[in-house]
């Protein structure tokens, strides 16, 4: 598993019950959903505690699983060159995937449609028609325009036109598509925002090397 804290891959061994004594499983409470317990491992490159509560049928069958700590999935930070009124969904978005794939999903899809009108030069529609638009211009790098292309197929856009036609909507989504649309985000963020300021920094500072040698700068 990834460990939500530090990123790092590793090979999780669980143990439910006690955290304290790493022994068998201790039940915590019985309801009308379930037996109610918890499953944790700890990350060995960080040595943080990952928890999960779970919920088990009377027959011990698994339920549900949630992930309690650390809240919310871990991702990359992004770079500061990601504009705050982006980078505000994303983060929300990242923080409410393990609670809710479709309210993370509707945060990346509004996030996604606010970068392509500002960014991309769209004409104001739906996301679908938009995504199109974008397609059509063919100013995205081959990577991205199939990212964004994925995000109506997995999420299925012709049957549930309200992911585009309203994409602020808690709907259903497809397994993955959640993950998806931040993985897109991540890809147009660099893009769009990180790519160019490293560029930019780049040039000035060849720029002012070439000042120093009274050569003119680049165009």
């Amino acid at each position: 598993m990834k460990c939500p804290h530090c990123l790092e891959n590793f090979h999780a061994h669980f143990f439910e019950g006690d955290v304290q004594a790493h022994t068998g499983a201790k039940i915590v409470s019985i309801d009308p959903y379930g037996i109610w317990t918890y499953r944790a491992t700890q990350c060995p490159a960080c040595e943080r505690i990952i928890v999960f509560l779970l919920i088990k049928g009377p027959h011990g069958d698994e339920i549900k699983e949630m992930q309690v700590w650390p809240k919310g999935i871990a991702r990359a930070l992004l770079p500061p060159e990601v504009p705050e009124e982006y980078a505000a969904d994303y983060r929300e978005a990242c923080l409410v995937l393990g609670d809710s794939p479709k309210a993370s999903a509707a945060l990346s899809r509004r996030c996604l449609q606010h970068v392509l009108r500002d960014k991309a030069g769209v004409r104001t529609s739906d996301l679908a028609d938009e995504i199109q638009q974008v397609l059509d211009s063919k100013s995205l790098p081959t990577y991205l325009a199939e990212a964004i292309d994925a995000v109506r197929n997995i999420g299925n856009f012709a049957a549930h036109p309200i992911k585009s036609k309203s994409t602020g909507e808690i709907v259903e989504v497809q397994p993955g598509e959640a993950e998806w649309l931040l993985d897109t985000l991540e890809g147009l963020f660099d893009f769009y925002f990180v790519q160019p300021a490293v560029l930019k920094r780049k040039r000035d500072a060849l720029n002012e090397k070439l000042s120093k040698t009274g050569k003119p700068p680049m165009k």
